[in-house]
Order: C-alpha cells, then structure tokens, then sequence
C-alpha cells in the first residue's frame, strides 16, 4: 500500500481485518501525526515500511521488528521520535536498511547492531525467496534513501541495498565496535549527534561501504589507519570533530581529496590539508641530515684515496729508481739532454 506524498492528516486508523499478509506500507510526506501505529503490529509479513516525513510524536515501540520478522527496509525520518533505539531491532535478522534521521533519539547506538545478519552477509536470492517466490521482484519494491547527501529512489538495486542512517539525533556515547562487523554495509551515517570517543579502529573491515560520515560529534583520538581498505569509498565526511593525528594515506583514500572533509579538526594533518605533520617535518629534517652526512662521508673517502694513490704512484716511482739502474740511467741521461737544450 502507497500513501506517500499526499496531505493526509491526523492517525492511522486500527484495522479489523487481517492485514498480516501487508507486504509494503508507504505512507511518507504526509502529515500523520500522534503514537507510532499499533496497527504495524499486526502486519507479520511486513517487508518495507516508511514513516518518513510525517510528525509522528512517540517512543519507537519495542515490538517493531519482533512483531515483523520480514522487515527488510525502514525508514522512520523526519518525525519527532524520542527515546531510546529499540535494542530487539537488533533481532531482525532481514533488517537491510535502517533510517532513523532527523529525530529527537537520544541514549547510545546499540551494540546488538553489530549483529544484523544482511549486513554481515550479502545473499541476493535469498532476498527474493525471502520477499515472495512468486512476485515480480524487483518492480513491486522501491525505498527512499538519503545517498551521499542526495534523496535518491532505489528499485531494480534495492536488493543490493544496505545501510544505516542515524543523523541528527540526539545520541551519545561511542560508536560501537561491532559496527565494523557489517561488511557489506554501504552507507554509515552518524553524523550531526553527541557521540565521543575513536572510531573504531577496525573501520576498514566495511569492505563494501560507499558513503561515511561521522561529522558534528565529538569523536576524538587519530583516524584509524585501517580506513584505507575501503576500496569503494567515495564520500568521506569527518568534519567537525576532536580528531588529531596524521591523515592515513594509500588507496582509495587518495582520491578524496577536498580538505572540508577533515574541517574543524584542530588536530589532524597531513594531505589533503596545508596543515604539516610535526613528525613529518622531523623525519624529513632527519633524512636531509642523513643524507648529507653520507654525501661528506663519501667525499672524504675520495680525498683518502687520492692521497693514498699519490703516495702509492710516489713510492712506485722512488722504488724503481732505486732497484732498477736502467731506471736510474735513462732518467739522468733524459735530465741531461733536458740541460743542454735549455744552455
């Protein structure tokens, strides 16, 4: 069912049929308003729901999930949700999309997310088997995603589809480590809350991540080196932190090179800002001292040998005089005829 971006107003009506076999519900850009709908309770087979855009006011309940084991995509952005993150979310062993931006959550990320099984694994047929046999996969589904800053509408890929979106919000704490067990995630987005901490230092087992973006927090610590090994990174946001240390090089990394990205880092350096590394000044002073104590090293070494030599050629010569009369005798004779020419 497909009620987005219309002018509906006030609440979901509770239904008295059964709609446990509701695969889609798309009620987006609208204006619905009060309590999450208890009647999302009901839909055991849901697959893709999306809230986006309304002014939903309320706790996300702790049944969502639990109650739709099916629930591969949901998008609850752009309301007034508060609270904690629902930690059996978790449990959803579908769950491949989750966007909860732009709300008023509060309290940590939970750690259980770490544990979301489409996003450890990529298995495409599965999705279909899982969605319906018989359906005419992909057309019937579609979803809203916020991709590298743009609101894009993904169907024929959407089952190549894997993210999570929690910006502007209110969380805090650090950024869980078992998030780095998601491999084939390819969109993270954190940005615009009150995490603190690292990030976690074994970010670059995202091997499939896209998109990053852990800006406007208060993360602190050096960049992981390990970020280097997101081979597909193509949008990278780190601005507006407490991060320092040296910028990591190599790879894909390289090619990022707007210097916003690492924006309102006072400590950070090296490429692509203007800020120098100290211990990159250091080691290359070291280096250029290095390398001309080698170079008058090598030059007195010559000297050695030319004096050596000329000493050598000296003695030869003295010697042959000395031991060979032929020597002695073709020498004065030469000395002589030198004398008479120059008389």
């Amino acid at each position: 069912m497909d009620l987005s971006r219309n002018a509906f107003s006030g609440k979901l009506p509770t239904s008295k049929n059964d709609i446990s076999s509701l695969k889609l519900l798309h009620l987006a850009s609208n204006n619905f308003q009060g309590d999450f709908p208890f009647v999302i309770r009901k839909c055991k087979n849901l697959i893709t729901l999306d809230l986006g855009g309304n002014r939903y006011y309320s706790m996300i309940p702790s049944w969502l999930g639990v109650r739709n084991p099916m629930l591969r995509f949901l998008r609850l952005r752009s309301n007034m949700f508060y609270g904690n993150i629902p930690r059996r979310l978790s449990r959803d062993s579908y769950l491949q999309l989750l966007d909860l931006a732009d709300n008023n959550l509060t309290g940590s990320i939970p750690t259980g997310f770490g544990n979301m099984t489409s996003m450890m694994h990529q298995n495409k047929e599965q999705f279909i088997t899982s969605v319906d046999k018989s359906a005419a996969y992909p057309y019937f589904i579609r979803i809203h995603v916020n991709w590298k800053g743009h609101d894009d509408i993904f169907q024929r890929e959407v089952a190549l589809v894997t993210g999570i979106d929690l910006s502007t919000n209110f969380l805090s704490g650090e950024i869980p480590t078992e998030l780095s067990n998601l491999q084939v995630l390819k969109f993270l987005n954190l940005s615009r809350n009150h995490l603190s901490g690292g990030i976690p230092k074994d970010i670059g087992n995202l091997t499939f991540l896209e998109s990053l973006d852990l800006s406007v927090n208060q993360l602190s610590g050096p960049i992981p080196s390990s970020i280097t090994n997101l081979m597909s990174l193509s949008s990278l946001n780190l601005s507006s932190n407490n991060l320092s240390g040296e910028i990591p090089k190599g790879n894909q990394l390289q090619t990022l090179d707007d210097p916003s990205i690492y924006g309102n880092n006072s400590g950070l350096c090296g490429f692509p800002l203007s800020i120098k590394c100290p211990n990159n000044s250091s080691s290359v002073s070291a280096f250029n001292k290095q390398k001309e104590y080698h170079k008058d090293l090598e030059d007195l070494w010559l000297c050695y040998w030319v004096v050596a030599g000329f000493i050598f050629g000296l003695w030869v010569w003295l010697g042959g005089l000395i031991f060979f009369k032929s020597w002695r005798m073709a020498i004065f004779g030469y000395m002589d005829r030198l004398k008479n020419i120059v008389m």
